[in-house]
């Protein structure tokens, strides 16, 4: 299975003016490379926890398969097309009737073959998310998240890292982690 963004959640002005104000940081000069971080918290966030913090358009490419397939990000908002992919990628046109989805309590997203015709692959696109913006972020995932770039932008020269998440960001991330299977 293979993921892509196809649209970024936009970055809030009030997600960089939080880690600023965490870092005490008064002057624009390291906009970019702050904002970087935040971008990179989030993503770990995303690793750590299985859920993506801020909703984002996305697309799955999974093997045709008739057995139940989950999508790799949850929760999954809305599903807005499923494409049969050629062996050569081209795009092929797929009815409602081709397959059937599934949504879970947990946001998980399902999809099952059932008539996926010349596809060898299926490309399902969809959005995915906690929130739709930084405001609407649970507190502990949002603090986490700028506890970890603010972390990360001061030991950016460092050798010695440590782990990441550090212990106080897995603390305020942990009850949003889903179970794991070892």
């Amino acid at each position: 299975m293979k993921r892509a963004i196809v649209a970024a959640a936009p970055l809030s002005p009030a997600a960089l003016a939080e880690l600023k104000d965490w870092l005490g940081i008064n002057t624009s000069g390291e906009d970019a490379t702050l904002t970087a971080q935040l971008r990179a918290a989030l993503e770990t966030c995303e690793a750590f926890t299985g859920q993506m913090p801020l909703v984002a358009e996305c697309e799955d490419v999974i093997a045709v398969s008739s057995e139940w397939q989950k999508l790799d990000v949850r929760p999954v908002l809305s599903i807005t097309s499923v494409e049969g992919l050629a062996n050569d990628g081209t795009r092929l046109a797929l009815t409602p009737a081709a397959y059937a989805l599934d949504f879970r309590a947990d946001g998980t997203g399902w999809l099952r073959m059932l008539d996926p015709g010349l596809a060898s692959r299926i490309a399902v696109r969809f959005s995915a998310g906690l929130a739709t913006d930084w405001s609407g972020l649970p507190d502990g995932l949002r603090h986490g998240i700028v506890r970890l770039a603010a972390h990360q932008y001061r030991q950016r020269e460092a050798g010695d890292k440590g782990p990441v998440p550090p212990a106080a960001v897995a603390a305020l991330w942990r009850p949003w982690r889903g179970p794991r299977l070892l």
